[in-house]
């Protein structure tokens, strides 16, 4: 159990914390969420000890381990698999002194303890782990130095994940992953054996992968049961009682003030009017919430040209000679919203560039329109910015002609204020980055804009902006995005890169989704022929059909369980530390609960295959 008592800090005289207390049972997926600047990162130092507290305490059981990724994995000659397997320290030190150990005592304890953390399976293990996050066998052989500093960071959450710590600190951790990475960390963060705090602005992996939200906000910390959807609307609930009750209490002052105003002078009211001021001072003011800053995004409006905008005709694109994508047959119209799909490696980033203008194609043809103006944005572009120039800066290079005032309303248009404005870029934060390098892909006016990965440092609420703005938008999208709620609500055409192919996807993403997490039947052994089996008799399946349906009623009940015990937790009583016995006892059962629903849903499916299977037959 991880606990955070009245703690304080401050940083340059800010606070950050004051008084913020939080208790985290053993075991609990949780997500830590706030504004930008609130302290997220500062509070997983805090935890870590390479910080002090000015005052309070942060506690977790004797001998825990805590495990983050704090950078990179640095450029070496080590492999991806051997640089995962390092990081279990414990197994790697027991393993190197086997090989040199004497004494017979002391043989007879290391092989016990390494059967105990179940070393021998640690090489599969670690491998598991470097495929879902996008490396095949091949790759993980391949020194370190091989692969960029994106995939670099793949490899160091490897590592922190095969070591399993009692409690995983993560922070962005799909900032360097493709949709395929996301999905796999969703499922594996969910089945963690241990407890993981994880900040993230991905609605799903905080809808799918944790069962409370941690909301730091006015230098407080607050536990909310349930995923991101069921603390937004908690906390809309709360909001609009607080500023209900602020709204009466202003109204009840107002009244008390006139009494005061009219009477305090007039002898035969005097005491009345002492009464009053005495229950104005008594009154404990109530503050209204105030408003969060809305984000914004404000895209130039392109003119209309005729469709289409794009069209290829059996177009093979590649480098350095070796087609990747062929026979390319596509059009794109200037209302186009369309998403990319495909796994790691298939060509979605070559068939951006080629849309781009960034790469020709080696056969066929690819024909744009004459007045086309394309806008293109690319996680690399936020690293190449001047890190020693201003935003302002950056667009009077673009823009010398411009008026200033014209310049800093183009800024403020992406969100990005006076203070911002002048700051150079190297101060910016992530999210800052992105927005300055959507405006400059932005500029001209594109009629199509094509965006990779463009969520990438932006929080919550500019993604929700980035969002009203491609809706808005009037020229073409395409998105490449491991953000599938960003892909839903803005896509309506998918193209699946594949097999050196780019065809319309014929489902939805929720099927997409699916598949990937099914996995490529290419890499499933191959099923051993056998006699087909006798149809099972009629009592058999209607014994299935019964089992699925005592199945699913289990898994009914543990979800009206869930329910009821939500709302249980999301009285914000509860949180008060006199009843913090009571609270910990239904965060235990909810914690148990959502146990026990995932291995009867696991049944459940179970059940549901065996009856089809044997109706099948």
């Amino acid at each position: 159990m991880l606990k955070i008592v009245d703690i304080t800090y401050s940083i340059e005289g800010r606070p950050l914390f004051e008084g913020a207390s939080a208790t985290i049972p053993q075991g609990h997926k949780v997500g830590l969420v706030g504004p930008n600047g609130a302290g997220k990162t500062t509070l997983f130092r805090l935890i870590r000890g390479e910080i002090a507290l000015e005052s309070g305490e942060i506690s977790m059981p004797a001998r825990a381990r805590i495990g983050g990724v704090a950078q990179e994995v640095p450029s070496s000659t080590t492999s991806l698999i051997d640089t995962v397997l390092a990081a279990d320290t414990e197994r790697a030190s027991l393993m190197a002194e086997a090989t040199t150990a004497t004494d017979a005592h002391r043989i007879a304890e290391i092989q016990t303890r390494l059967a105990d953390i179940d070393a021998w399976s640690a090489e599969g293990r670690a491998s598991a782990i470097l495929k879902g996050l996008g490396f095949d066998t091949e790759a993980q052989r391949r020194p370190c130095s091989d692969f960029s500093g994106g995939w670099r960071m793949r490899v160091a959450l490897a590592g922190v994940l095969f070591s399993q710590p009692d409690l995983l600190l993560l922070d962005e951790p799909t900032n360097y992953l493709d949709l395929e990475g996301a999905l796999w960390l969703e499922q594996y963060l969910a089945r963690y054996p241990h407890t993981v705090i994880v900040i993230s602005h991905d609605r799903d992996l905080l809808n799918r992968a944790v069962g409370s939200i941690l909301h730091l906000e006015g230098r407080k910390l607050t536990l909310y049961q349930g995923g991101y959807d069921t603390f937004a609307r908690t906390r809309a609930e709360q909001r609009a009682v607080q500023a209900a009750e602020a709204k009466k209490q202003d109204a009840r002052r107002a009244h008390l003030q006139s009494f005061v105003d009219r009477f305090k002078a007039k002898a035969s009211k005097a005491v009345q009017a002492q009464a009053r001021v005495k229950m104005l001072e008594k009154m404990v003011p109530i503050t209204a919430p105030e408003e969060a800053a809305k984000q914004v995004f404000t895209f130039p409006t392109p003119e209309t040209l005729s469709p289409p905008i794009i069209a290829m005709e059996g177009a093979s694109v590649g480098y350095g000679g070796a087609a990747i994508l062929k026979r390319l047959s596509l059009r794109i119209d200037q209302d186009d919203r369309i998403a990319l799909l495909g796994r790691n490696g298939e060509g979605k980033s070559t068939l951006s560039k080629l849309l781009a203008g960034k790469l020709e194609v080696m056969d066929g043809s690819i024909t744009r329109s004459s007045k086309l103006r394309i806008g293109y944005f690319a996680q690399h572009q936020v690293d190449e910015l001047d890190l020693g120039a201003s935003p302002l800066v950056h667009l009077q290079r673009l823009r010398p002609e411009e008026h200033q005032a014209k310049l800093r309303a183009r800024l403020a248009g992406f969100g990005l204020g006076a203070d911002q404005a002048e700051t150079h870029v190297g101060k910016l934060s992530g999210g800052q980055k992105a927005r300055l390098s959507l405006l400059l892909a932005t500029l001209d006016a594109p009629h199509l804009l094509i965006l990779d990965e463009p969520t990438n440092h932006l929080d919550i609420e500019s993604r929700e902006a980035l969002v009203e703005a491609l809706t808005a938008y009037s020229g073409a999208v395409v998105l490449v995005s491991h953000d599938m709620h960003l892909l839903g609500l803005v896509a309506d055409r998918l193209w699946l890169v594949k097999g050196g192919a780019v065809a319309p996807y014929g489902g939805d993403l929720e099927s997409y989704r699916a598949e990937l997490l099914a996995g490529d039947p290419a890499e499933k052994p191959a099923p051993k022929v056998k006699d087909k089996p006798a149809r099972p008799s009629r009592e058999a399946i209607l014994g299935l059909r019964s089992e699925a349906r005592k199945c699913e009623e289990r898994v009914n009940k543990l979800s009206e369980m869930i329910d009821k015990l939500d709302e249980k937790l999301a009285d914000p009583g509860l949180y008060e530390a006199a009843r913090a016995p009571e609270r910990d006892k239904w965060l235990l059962k909810h914690a148990e609960a959502r146990e026990a629903m995932i291995r009867a849903e696991e049944l459940w499916l179970a059940a549901l295959e065996a009856l089809e299977a044997a109706q099948e037959g």
